[in-house]
């Protein structure tokens, strides 16, 4: 079959669990014999910002519908939905005719909910900046218009998590959302003896830096443990609207020997800082399915999750890392204090999270997953 895929970030152009998620699939799609078209920003894609790209996609989008011809058209996020409409415009006039997929990794109405001050035991942790009551009062509407219309017109409707999944259902009135779980598999890990520039043994965060990734609960808890005479290292990876208020509560907080702000990182870095990582701490309060999760288990990685969203259809407590209730300074000391008392204990969850992901979120798992909720609908619409 030809599949077209839209998505809007793309690696190494943007670091992204959508446009990550976008290639893993590609490749497990081409090993089984499909072939794939990635169309995103730049040569032969839309041109222009981030922001403008629902509209300027639609140029390259129509010429690909006439030379591809694709069989399938699977759009990511909300960021396809203009594309979307133009299919269903166009039916009846494109042979064959496509089944429109859509794959949308969040409920952008939950989105919304978590532009919110954070809290703990009535302590504010941390606020939204201006750019984010932004987003919240301005582009986010957009977002969830964009996105409901996309869920609305989709022949498939797809989720990376059950938690996500009924979100979506809820907050679009759309039924039968089917479950396609983020994957990982491209990237290699490096040896954990090669040499590492930031040390090692230090706990690790990366995503991009917003007010829903509840990094100051992770900041309240580095300071518990320096009060306890514990002085863990933390690297954050990552760059975005919340990074200045951030790097304000790390000299606030006292932690400027033991927090470092490593900004964006090319995708290709990742590896190598997560091999000498002790864990990998995500301590938001709300989440999709994030695809750093799998990577850090894919390189043998703990991971310290809030309990939310899908993580914990991820993250097995006690086997593969640690689940904590969200914007809970106390939990989260005490796992990173059992972290750093129990390394052996920490290594096997690494372990245990390894196997998993070579177990189930592989590419060609998730190939033959799509493949069962999509071709099945396309190959009825041929008939």
């Amino acid at each position: 079959m030809r599949v077209l895929f839209v998505a809007n970030t793309l690696p190494s152009t943007d670091i992204s669990g959508v446009g990550e998620q976008a290639i893993q699939l590609a490749a497990g799609l081409e090993s089984l014999g499909h072939r794939v078209r990635i169309l995103g920003r730049g040569k032969g894609g839309a041109v222009g910002p981030k922001l403008l790209f629902p509209f300027a996609v639609l140029p390259p989008f129509l010429r690909a519908l006439r030379e591809f011809r694709p069989h399938v058209i699977q759009v990511h996020e909300s960021d396809g939905a203009l594309a979307a409409l133009m299919v269903k415009t166009l039916t009846g006039t494109v042979d064959p005719p496509p089944t429109l997929v859509a794959l949308q990794q969040v409920s952008y109405l939950e989105e919304i909910r978590a532009v919110r001050q954070l809290q703990a035991g009535g302590q504010i942790l941390g606020t939204p900046g201006f750019s984010e009551w932004r987003f919240r009062w301005l582009k986010a509407p957009v977002q969830v218009a964009f996105g409901a219309l996309t869920a609305w017109l989709a022949d498939v409707l797809l989720a990376p998590s059950q938690q996500t999944a009924r979100e979506i259902e809820r907050d679009y009135q759309v039924a039968g959302v089917g479950v396609l779980p983020n994957v990982t598999g491209s990237r290699s890990t490096l040896d954990p003896d090669a040499k590492s520039e930031h040390g090692k043994a230090y706990l690790l965060f990366v995503g991009r830096l917003r007010i829903r990734k509840g990094v100051e609960v992770l900041l309240y808890a580095m300071r518990r443990l320096l009060d306890r005479e514990i002085a863990p290292r933390l690297l954050i990876v990552g760059s975005g609207e919340h990074g200045a208020r951030l790097r304000k509560v790390v000299a606030k907080l006292g932690l400027e020997s033991c927090v470092e702000f490593l900004g964006s990182c090319p995708p290709e870095r990742i590896p190598q800082i997560m091999a000498h990582a002790r864990a990998l701490v995500v301590p938001s309060i709300y989440e999709g399915m994030p695809l750093v999760i799998l990577e850090a288990m894919a390189a043998g990685k703990p991971v310290v999750a809030s309990r939310v969203s899908g993580i914990p259809e991820v993250v097995e407590d006690g086997e593969t890392g640690w689940l904590v209730p969200p914007e809970n300074i106390d939990a989260l000391v005490e796992v990173l204090t059992e972290i750093g008392e129990k390394p052996t204990e920490a290594k096997r969850r690494g372990r245990c999270g390894r196997e998993r992901v070579e177990a189930l979120a592989t590419p060609a798992k998730a190939a033959g997953r799509w493949s069962e909720l999509v071709v099945g609908h396309a190959a009825q619409g041929e008939n």
